[in-house]
Protein backbone atom coordinates (compact mmCIF):
# COMPACT_ATOMS: atom_id res chain seq x y z
CA UNK A 1 0.00 0.00 0.00
CA UNK A 2 1.41 3.39 -0.99
CA UNK A 3 1.73 6.36 1.32
CA UNK A 4 -1.35 8.27 0.13
CA UNK A 5 -3.58 5.20 -0.05
CA UNK A 6 -5.22 5.93 3.31
CA UNK A 7 -6.39 9.49 2.49
CA UNK A 8 -9.69 10.62 1.02
CA UNK A 9 -9.11 12.97 -1.93
CA UNK A 10 -11.44 15.83 -2.76
CA UNK A 11 -11.57 16.68 -6.46
CA UNK A 12 -13.78 17.77 -9.32
CA UNK A 13 -16.01 15.28 -11.09
CA UNK A 14 -18.70 15.64 -13.75
CA UNK A 15 -21.75 14.09 -12.09
CA UNK A 16 -24.83 12.90 -13.97
CA UNK A 17 -27.61 13.49 -11.45
CA UNK A 18 -30.38 12.26 -13.75
CA UNK A 19 -30.86 10.76 -17.19
CA UNK A 20 -30.27 13.04 -20.15
CA UNK A 21 -29.58 16.16 -18.07
CA UNK A 22 -26.29 18.10 -18.44
CA UNK A 23 -23.45 16.87 -16.25
CA UNK A 24 -22.63 19.06 -13.26
CA UNK A 25 -19.05 19.74 -12.13
CA UNK A 26 -19.07 18.95 -8.42
CA UNK A 27 -16.51 18.57 -5.66
CA UNK A 28 -16.61 14.90 -4.66
CA UNK A 29 -14.74 12.71 -2.22
CA UNK A 30 -12.76 9.80 -3.62
CA UNK A 31 -12.04 7.09 -1.05
CA UNK A 32 -8.70 5.29 -0.85
CA UNK A 33 -8.16 2.17 -2.97
CA UNK A 34 -8.95 -1.10 -1.20
CA UNK A 35 -7.29 -4.47 -1.79
CA UNK A 36 -6.47 -5.07 -5.49
CA UNK A 37 -7.54 -1.53 -6.42
CA UNK A 38 -5.64 1.54 -7.59
CA UNK A 39 -6.50 5.22 -7.44
CA UNK A 40 -5.70 7.09 -10.64
CA UNK A 41 -5.20 10.75 -11.45
CA UNK A 42 -6.97 11.16 -14.81
CA UNK A 43 -5.25 13.61 -17.16
CA UNK A 44 -7.27 13.10 -20.35
CA UNK A 45 -10.55 11.37 -21.04
CA UNK A 46 -12.71 10.99 -24.15
CA UNK A 47 -16.41 10.65 -24.79
CA UNK A 48 -17.61 7.37 -26.31
CA UNK A 49 -21.11 6.68 -27.62
CA UNK A 50 -21.56 4.10 -24.83
CA UNK A 51 -21.35 6.91 -22.25
CA UNK A 52 -24.07 8.81 -24.10
CA UNK A 53 -26.25 5.70 -24.42
CA UNK A 54 -26.25 4.99 -20.68
CA UNK A 55 -26.53 8.69 -19.79
CA UNK A 56 -29.70 8.88 -21.89
CA UNK A 57 -30.89 5.68 -20.12
CA UNK A 58 -33.56 4.98 -22.72
CA UNK A 59 -32.96 1.25 -23.04
CA UNK A 60 -31.68 0.10 -19.65
CA UNK A 61 -32.19 0.45 -15.92
CA UNK A 62 -31.27 4.01 -14.90
CA UNK A 63 -28.67 4.31 -12.14
CA UNK A 64 -28.04 7.83 -10.85
CA UNK A 65 -26.22 9.85 -9.61
CA UNK A 66 -23.35 8.43 -11.63
CA UNK A 67 -19.92 9.38 -12.91
CA UNK A 68 -19.54 8.23 -16.51
CA UNK A 69 -16.39 7.98 -18.64
CA UNK A 70 -14.34 4.94 -19.68
CA UNK A 71 -11.80 6.08 -22.31
CA UNK A 72 -8.94 7.76 -20.49
CA UNK A 73 -5.26 8.09 -19.72
CA UNK A 74 -3.75 8.87 -16.36
CA UNK A 75 -1.14 8.24 -13.71
CA UNK A 76 -1.32 5.89 -10.71
CA UNK A 77 -1.70 8.02 -7.56
CA UNK A 78 -1.82 5.19 -4.99
CA UNK A 79 -2.30 1.44 -4.80
CA UNK A 80 -4.22 -0.78 -2.42
CA UNK A 81 -3.11 -3.89 -0.62
CA UNK A 82 -1.98 -6.77 -2.79
CA UNK A 83 -1.23 -4.66 -5.88
CA UNK A 84 2.27 -5.54 -7.06
CA UNK A 85 2.27 -4.90 -10.81
CA UNK A 86 1.52 -1.17 -10.54
CA UNK A 87 3.04 1.62 -8.50
CA UNK A 88 2.51 5.37 -8.05
CA UNK A 89 3.73 7.31 -11.08
CA UNK A 90 3.00 4.61 -13.65
CA UNK A 91 1.32 5.86 -16.84
CA UNK A 92 -1.81 3.81 -17.46
CA UNK A 93 -5.00 3.33 -19.46
CA UNK A 94 -8.05 2.20 -17.43
CA UNK A 95 -10.26 -0.23 -19.35
CA UNK A 96 -13.97 -1.12 -19.02
CA UNK A 97 -13.11 -4.83 -19.03
CA UNK A 98 -10.29 -6.57 -17.23
CA UNK A 99 -7.79 -9.37 -16.95
CA UNK A 100 -7.57 -11.07 -13.55
CA UNK A 101 -4.91 -13.46 -14.84
CA UNK A 102 -6.35 -16.42 -12.93
CA UNK A 103 -9.61 -17.54 -14.58
CA UNK A 104 -9.99 -19.95 -17.50
CA UNK A 105 -10.52 -17.10 -19.94
CA UNK A 106 -7.38 -15.25 -18.84
CA UNK A 107 -5.33 -18.43 -19.04
CA UNK A 108 -6.62 -19.14 -22.54
CA UNK A 109 -4.76 -17.64 -25.49
CA UNK A 110 -8.08 -17.55 -27.35
CA UNK A 111 -10.19 -15.40 -25.00
CA UNK A 112 -10.18 -11.97 -23.39
CA UNK A 113 -13.50 -12.40 -21.56
CA UNK A 114 -12.30 -12.48 -17.95
CA UNK A 115 -14.79 -14.17 -15.59
CA UNK A 116 -14.09 -11.73 -12.74
CA UNK A 117 -13.72 -8.41 -14.53
CA UNK A 118 -15.83 -8.73 -17.67
CA UNK A 119 -17.86 -5.59 -18.39
CA UNK A 120 -21.01 -5.16 -16.29
CA UNK A 121 -23.00 -2.04 -17.18
CA UNK A 122 -25.50 -2.53 -14.33
CA UNK A 123 -22.90 -2.57 -11.57
CA UNK A 124 -22.46 0.80 -9.90
CA UNK A 125 -19.98 -0.14 -7.17
CA UNK A 126 -16.66 -1.90 -6.66
CA UNK A 127 -16.73 -5.69 -6.88
CA UNK A 128 -14.70 -6.25 -3.70
CA UNK A 129 -17.21 -4.86 -1.20
CA UNK A 130 -20.20 -3.57 -3.16
CA UNK A 131 -19.52 0.02 -2.08
CA UNK A 132 -18.80 3.10 -4.17
CA UNK A 133 -15.53 5.01 -3.81
CA UNK A 134 -17.25 8.28 -4.78
CA UNK A 135 -19.47 10.37 -2.52
CA UNK A 136 -20.68 13.93 -2.01
CA UNK A 137 -21.78 15.08 1.44
CA UNK A 138 -22.10 11.45 2.45
CA UNK A 139 -24.27 10.49 -0.55
CA UNK A 140 -22.79 7.66 -2.63
CA UNK A 141 -22.23 8.37 -6.33
CA UNK A 142 -22.30 5.33 -8.60
CA UNK A 143 -19.47 4.09 -10.80
CA UNK A 144 -19.75 3.25 -14.51
CA UNK A 145 -18.19 0.08 -16.01
CA UNK A 146 -15.58 0.10 -13.27
CA UNK A 147 -13.75 3.18 -14.59
CA UNK A 148 -15.69 6.48 -14.08
CA UNK A 149 -13.07 8.65 -15.74
CA UNK A 150 -15.11 11.90 -15.77
CA UNK A 151 -13.41 12.67 -12.46
CA UNK A 152 -9.97 14.08 -11.68
CA UNK A 153 -9.38 10.98 -9.53
CA UNK A 154 -11.00 7.56 -9.78
CA UNK A 155 -10.60 4.12 -8.21
CA UNK A 156 -10.31 1.09 -10.52
CA UNK A 157 -9.63 -2.62 -10.01
CA UNK A 158 -5.94 -3.23 -10.76
CA UNK A 159 -6.90 -5.89 -13.32
CA UNK A 160 -8.60 -3.19 -15.42
CA UNK A 161 -5.49 -1.04 -15.72
CA UNK A 162 -2.91 -1.35 -18.51
CA UNK A 163 0.56 0.02 -17.75
CA UNK A 164 1.96 1.70 -20.86
CA UNK A 165 5.08 3.43 -22.20
CA UNK A 166 5.47 6.68 -20.19
CA UNK A 167 6.64 8.45 -23.36
CA UNK A 168 3.27 7.90 -25.06
CA UNK A 169 1.14 11.07 -25.18
CA UNK A 170 -1.89 10.35 -22.99
CA UNK A 171 -4.02 12.87 -24.89
CA UNK A 172 -3.74 10.59 -27.94
CA UNK A 173 -3.47 7.02 -26.65
CA UNK A 174 -6.36 7.47 -24.19
CA UNK A 175 -8.78 6.67 -27.03
CA UNK A 176 -7.39 3.11 -27.17
CA UNK A 177 -9.30 2.30 -23.95
CA UNK A 178 -12.45 1.36 -25.85
CA UNK A 179 -13.76 1.99 -29.37
CA UNK A 180 -10.55 2.22 -31.36
CA UNK A 181 -9.19 -1.10 -30.07
CA UNK A 182 -12.61 -2.69 -30.59
CA UNK A 183 -12.61 -1.91 -34.32
CA UNK A 184 -8.88 -2.26 -34.88
CA UNK A 185 -8.70 -5.65 -33.20
CA UNK A 186 -11.81 -6.93 -34.97
CA UNK A 187 -9.88 -6.56 -38.23
CA UNK A 188 -6.30 -7.36 -37.19
CA UNK A 189 -6.98 -10.09 -34.60
CA UNK A 190 -10.18 -11.73 -35.84
CA UNK A 191 -10.82 -11.06 -39.55
CA UNK A 192 -7.07 -11.12 -40.33
CA UNK A 193 -7.22 -9.90 -43.93
CA UNK A 194 -4.25 -10.73 -46.15
CA UNK A 195 -2.24 -8.15 -48.02
CA UNK A 196 -3.99 -7.22 -51.26
CA UNK A 197 -7.36 -8.56 -50.10
CA UNK A 198 -10.81 -6.93 -50.08
CA UNK A 199 -12.61 -5.86 -46.88
CA UNK A 200 -16.10 -4.43 -46.40
CA UNK A 201 -16.74 -2.28 -43.32
CA UNK A 202 -20.39 -1.87 -42.30
CA UNK A 203 -20.88 1.37 -40.33
CA UNK A 204 -18.41 4.26 -40.49
CA UNK A 205 -18.63 5.59 -36.94
CA UNK A 206 -15.58 5.53 -34.67
CA UNK A 207 -15.48 1.73 -34.37
CA UNK A 208 -15.97 1.21 -38.11
CA UNK A 209 -13.25 3.72 -38.94
CA UNK A 210 -10.94 1.87 -36.55
CA UNK A 211 -11.79 -1.38 -38.35
CA UNK A 212 -10.91 0.34 -41.63
CA UNK A 213 -7.63 1.52 -40.10
CA UNK A 214 -6.90 -2.12 -39.26
CA UNK A 215 -7.55 -3.10 -42.87
CA UNK A 216 -5.23 -0.30 -44.03
CA UNK A 217 -2.48 -1.49 -41.68
CA UNK A 218 -2.97 -5.08 -42.91
CA UNK A 219 -2.45 -3.94 -46.51
CA UNK A 220 -5.94 -4.59 -47.88
CA UNK A 221 -6.24 -3.34 -51.46
CA UNK A 222 -9.98 -2.69 -51.50
CA UNK A 223 -11.66 -1.28 -48.40
CA UNK A 224 -15.37 -0.80 -49.05
CA UNK A 225 -17.29 1.40 -46.64
CA UNK A 226 -21.01 0.69 -46.22
CA UNK A 227 -23.15 3.33 -44.50
CA UNK A 228 -26.60 4.91 -44.79
CA UNK A 229 -25.05 8.33 -44.15
CA UNK A 230 -23.25 9.50 -47.30
CA UNK A 231 -21.70 12.46 -45.41
CA UNK A 232 -19.37 10.00 -43.64
CA UNK A 233 -17.71 8.87 -46.86
CA UNK A 234 -15.30 11.79 -47.32
CA UNK A 235 -13.94 11.48 -43.78
CA UNK A 236 -13.54 7.70 -44.18
CA UNK A 237 -11.00 8.17 -46.97
CA UNK A 238 -8.45 9.22 -44.32
CA UNK A 239 -8.75 5.73 -42.84
CA UNK A 240 -8.04 3.88 -46.06
CA UNK A 241 -11.61 3.42 -47.30
CA UNK A 242 -11.44 3.67 -51.09
CA UNK A 243 -14.92 2.54 -52.22
CA UNK A 244 -18.36 3.34 -50.84
CA UNK A 245 -21.83 1.84 -50.90
CA UNK A 246 -25.01 3.42 -49.54
CA UNK A 247 -27.65 0.66 -49.36
CA UNK A 248 -30.36 3.27 -49.95
CA UNK A 249 -28.97 3.92 -53.44
CA UNK A 250 -29.79 0.38 -54.62
CA UNK A 251 -32.95 -1.60 -55.23
CA UNK A 252 -31.37 -4.92 -54.27
CA UNK A 253 -29.83 -6.17 -50.99
CA UNK A 254 -26.44 -4.62 -50.34
CA UNK A 255 -24.81 -8.07 -50.11
CA UNK A 256 -25.75 -8.62 -53.76
CA UNK A 257 -24.34 -5.22 -54.70
CA UNK A 258 -21.02 -6.04 -53.01
CA UNK A 259 -20.89 -9.51 -54.57
CA UNK A 260 -21.27 -7.95 -58.02
CA UNK A 261 -18.60 -5.33 -57.27
CA UNK A 262 -16.08 -7.94 -56.16
CA UNK A 263 -16.65 -10.94 -58.41
CA UNK A 264 -18.46 -13.07 -55.87
CA UNK A 265 -17.89 -11.33 -52.55
CA UNK A 266 -15.27 -9.71 -50.34
CA UNK A 267 -12.56 -11.69 -48.57
CA UNK A 268 -13.45 -10.20 -45.17
CA UNK A 269 -16.21 -8.06 -43.69
CA UNK A 270 -16.53 -6.30 -40.33
CA UNK A 271 -19.95 -5.21 -39.05
CA UNK A 272 -19.91 -2.22 -36.67
CA UNK A 273 -23.53 -1.01 -36.50
CA UNK A 274 -25.54 -3.35 -34.29
CA UNK A 275 -28.24 -3.53 -36.98
CA UNK A 276 -29.34 -7.14 -37.42
CA UNK A 277 -29.89 -6.58 -41.14
CA UNK A 278 -26.35 -5.20 -41.48
CA UNK A 279 -25.06 -8.30 -39.67
CA UNK A 280 -26.83 -10.61 -42.11
CA UNK A 281 -25.59 -8.54 -45.08
CA UNK A 282 -22.03 -8.55 -43.74
CA UNK A 283 -22.07 -12.35 -43.57
CA UNK A 284 -23.77 -12.93 -46.89
CA UNK A 285 -21.45 -10.54 -48.77
CA UNK A 286 -18.26 -12.55 -48.11
CA UNK A 287 -16.90 -14.90 -50.78
CA UNK A 288 -17.64 -18.59 -50.55
CA UNK A 289 -14.68 -20.86 -49.91
CA UNK A 290 -12.74 -18.47 -47.67
CA UNK A 291 -14.80 -15.43 -46.69
CA UNK A 292 -14.87 -14.39 -43.03
CA UNK A 293 -17.38 -11.99 -41.47
CA UNK A 294 -16.83 -10.49 -38.01
CA UNK A 295 -19.64 -9.04 -35.90
CA UNK A 296 -18.76 -6.14 -33.59
CA UNK A 297 -21.98 -4.14 -33.18
CA UNK A 298 -24.31 -4.92 -30.25
CA UNK A 299 -27.81 -5.93 -31.44
CA UNK A 300 -31.12 -5.47 -29.66
CA UNK A 301 -31.68 -8.29 -27.20
CA UNK A 302 -34.66 -9.71 -29.12
CA UNK A 303 -32.94 -9.77 -32.52
CA UNK A 304 -32.41 -13.11 -34.29
CA UNK A 305 -29.81 -13.80 -36.98
CA UNK A 306 -31.37 -15.56 -39.97
CA UNK A 307 -29.50 -16.91 -42.98
CA UNK A 308 -29.61 -20.01 -45.11
CA UNK A 309 -27.36 -22.72 -43.57
CA UNK A 310 -25.98 -23.39 -47.06
CA UNK A 311 -24.00 -20.16 -46.63
CA UNK A 312 -21.98 -21.96 -43.94
CA UNK A 313 -21.73 -25.20 -45.90
CA UNK A 314 -20.22 -23.18 -48.75
CA UNK A 315 -17.34 -22.34 -46.43
CA UNK A 316 -18.21 -18.88 -45.25
CA UNK A 317 -17.20 -18.20 -41.64
CA UNK A 318 -19.03 -16.01 -39.10
CA UNK A 319 -17.22 -14.77 -36.00
CA UNK A 320 -17.91 -12.41 -33.14
CA UNK A 321 -15.52 -10.34 -31.06
CA UNK A 322 -15.39 -8.43 -27.79
CA UNK A 323 -12.97 -5.50 -27.45
CA UNK A 324 -11.17 -6.65 -30.59
CA UNK A 325 -9.97 -9.80 -28.78
CA UNK A 326 -7.38 -7.70 -26.92
CA UNK A 327 -6.49 -8.74 -23.38
CA UNK A 328 -6.31 -5.33 -21.65
CA UNK A 329 -3.17 -5.67 -19.51
CA UNK A 330 -1.29 -8.05 -21.81
CA UNK A 331 -2.05 -6.54 -25.23
CA UNK A 332 -2.76 -2.82 -24.83
CA UNK A 333 0.91 -1.85 -24.27
CA UNK A 334 1.78 -3.28 -27.72
CA UNK A 335 -1.08 -1.35 -29.37
CA UNK A 336 0.36 1.83 -27.84
CA UNK A 337 3.70 0.88 -29.38
CA UNK A 338 2.03 0.59 -32.81
CA UNK A 339 1.15 4.27 -32.40
CA UNK A 340 4.62 5.18 -31.14
CA UNK A 341 6.14 3.41 -34.18
CA UNK A 342 3.84 5.42 -36.51
CA UNK A 343 2.18 2.22 -37.72
CA UNK A 344 -1.17 3.23 -36.20
CA UNK A 345 -2.48 6.76 -36.73
CA UNK A 346 -4.61 8.13 -33.87
CA UNK A 347 -4.68 11.88 -34.52
CA UNK A 348 -7.25 11.54 -37.31
CA UNK A 349 -9.77 10.03 -34.85
CA UNK A 350 -9.59 13.12 -32.63
CA UNK A 351 -11.87 15.79 -34.05
CA UNK A 352 -12.44 18.00 -30.98
CA UNK A 353 -10.90 18.93 -27.63
CA UNK A 354 -12.51 20.74 -24.68
CA UNK A 355 -11.52 21.64 -21.12
CA UNK A 356 -13.14 19.63 -18.32
CA UNK A 357 -15.34 22.58 -17.33
CA UNK A 358 -16.96 22.38 -20.79
CA UNK A 359 -17.52 18.61 -20.85
CA UNK A 360 -21.16 19.03 -21.91
CA UNK A 361 -19.91 20.41 -25.24
CA UNK A 362 -18.45 16.95 -25.94
CA UNK A 363 -21.95 15.50 -25.59
CA UNK A 364 -23.32 18.15 -27.94
CA UNK A 365 -20.68 17.35 -30.57
CA UNK A 366 -21.48 13.64 -30.45
CA UNK A 367 -25.27 14.05 -30.38
CA UNK A 368 -25.01 16.35 -33.41
CA UNK A 369 -22.87 13.84 -35.28
CA UNK A 370 -19.91 16.23 -35.43
CA UNK A 371 -17.22 14.24 -33.60
CA UNK A 372 -15.45 10.91 -33.91
CA UNK A 373 -13.67 11.47 -30.61
CA UNK A 374 -13.60 14.56 -28.39
CA UNK A 375 -10.73 14.74 -25.89
CA UNK A 376 -11.57 16.26 -22.50
CA UNK A 377 -8.60 17.93 -20.81
CA UNK A 378 -8.90 17.48 -17.04
CA UNK A 379 -6.66 20.44 -16.27
CA UNK A 380 -8.49 23.48 -17.67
Amino acid sequence: MSATADHVIKCRAAVAWEAGKPLVIEEVEVAPPQAHEVRLKILFTALCHTDVYFWEAKGQTPLFPRIFGHEAGGIVESVGEGVTELQPGDHVLPVFTGECGECRHCKSEESNMCDLLRINTDRGAMISDGNTRFSKNGQPIYHFVGTSTFSEYTVVHAGCVAKINPAAPLDKVCILSCGICTGLGATLNVAKPKKGSSVAIFGLGAVGLAAAEGARIAGAARIIGVDLNTSRFEQAKKFGVNEFVNPKDHDKPVQEVIAEMTGGGVDRSVECTGSIQAMISAFECVHDGWGVAVLVGVPNKDDAFKTNPVNFLNERTLKGTFYGNYKPRTDLPSVVEKYMNKELELEKFITHSVPFSEINKAFDYMLNGQSIRCIIRMED
